[in-house]
């Protein structure tokens, strides 16, 4: 093998693909980055078995050739490397050795045989659903944050992704909180799909997809336990999660005693403040909701209290229509759906102090998180 690649190409490509390279594994070729010509471009490649990611990038390809380097040692040299430089990479194949050449560096790589690394074939995208990047990031983002992280149920750490015509549905529940967020197509799906994906490959695949105007393709090949998604010369493919999703539809209430507008700003700030004092217990912060008089505002007064540090009280104004509460919740979670809320204004719907919370952006239908009570004590 014999290529000569942009600095600023390789490097950019090694990041895109090094999130995938498994840190802690018994197979010391999931530490490395398959690199390969491929029609003229350099693929690179990496996997940790459960989520693998292959990126194309343009280069001048004197002999074919593969091999797979370490992902840590060549990733640092090549980001010492000057941005403008062009990179030299020509393996010997007797010693399994790549020689990194550019301007006064010279680099000599021991490198594993590309023979040992997991087959990555090239997945074919019949079908494919397509998905705008800028949408689809925002979908994950304000759902894939309700997925667990206890490996003791693997069903809740992945997301629902279902698909119905023109519809698209993504769900997650850790057993404390519910996220839902659905979106139309812009043109309806071949056929329907109901798969869970790892919540870790949605992150990624949110970190590498950019923020242009583009589309991500999503295929779930028959039989394969496995989606694949394609976005410009970036492919990422996850194993799927084997299970049964829980029903979520029951977990969502149907009704509210009270519904609790306020400025999503003015709300976020409030828990990020009291997280400071909650953080020492177990994050509870309580919401003393007060209804609006016929002179005075309504207000919601979050507070939170830790014997070590402390305690902090935070009145924002609020439109409530309804019931006055007091209800408890875990600010963490508070904090973590504000954070992907878009709206200027959120509602709450509650009905009792036991019962599950519902946060709503104002003016998007699309989107509900459900929280679950914590005690006041």
């Amino acid at each position: 093998m014999k290529v000569t690649v942009l600095q600023e190409n390789l490097a950019r490509g090694l990041g895109i693909v090094s999130r995938a390279v498994s840190p802690r594994s018994t197979l010391p070729v999931l530490a490395n980055v398959l690199i390969a010509s491929d029609e003229g471009r350099l693929r690179l490649s990496a996997t940790n078995l459960e989520v693998g990611i292959t990126c194309w990038i343009a280069a001048r390809i004197e002999e074919e050739g593969s091999t797979t380097v370490p992902a840590r040692t060549f990733n640092d040299l090549v980001n010492t490397l000057p941005g403008s430089d062009q990179v030299q990479l020509s393996l010997n194949t007797g010693t399994q050795t790549i020689h990194v050449h550019s301007g006064a560096s010279n680099n000599d790589i021991k490198c594993i045989d590309a023979q040992e690394f997991p087959p990555m074939p090239v997945q074919e995208l019949e079908g494919a659903i397509k998905l705008n990047v800028v949408d689809f990031k925002e979908m994950i983002q304000q759902v894939a944050l309700a997925a667990s992280v206890d490996e003791a149920r693997p069903v809740l750490m992945g997301v629902l992704v279902t698909v119905d015509k023109d519809q698209i549905t993504l769900a997650a529940a850790d057993g404390f909180r519910l996220s839902v967020r659905t979106a139309t197509l812009s043109s309806p799906a071949a056929q329907a799909v109901n798969v869970i994906i790892p919540a870790r490959a949605l992150g990624e695949l949110a970190r590498i997809s950019g923020d242009g105007n583009d589309f991500i393709s999503m295929a779930v090949p028959k039989g394969r336990g496995q989606v694949v998604f394609r976005i410009k010369d970036i492919e990422l493919v996850s194993q799927l999660i084997d299970g049964t999703f829980p029903d979520y539809q029951q977990i969502i209430p149907r009704s509210y005693k009270s519904r609790t507008l306020v400025s999503t700003a003015s709300l976020l700030k409030a828990c990020r403040q009291a997280e400071i004092f909650a953080r020492e217990g177990s994050n509870v912060a309580r919401l003393n909701i007060k209804t609006s008089g016929e002179q005075e505002p309504g207000e919601v007064e979050i507070s939170a209290q830790s014997e070590e540090t402390g305690s902090n009280e935070t009145i924002v104004e609020a439109t409530v229509d309804g019931e006055s509460l007091l209800i408890a919740f875990n600010v963490k979670f508070m904090r973590d759906v504000l954070e992907v809320i878009k709206t200027p204004n959120v509602a709450i719907e509650t009905t009792a102090s036991n019962a599950p919370g519902v946060i709503r952006p104002v003016g998007d239908e699309n989107f509900i998180h459900v929280i679950m009570p914590m005690h006041l004590g």
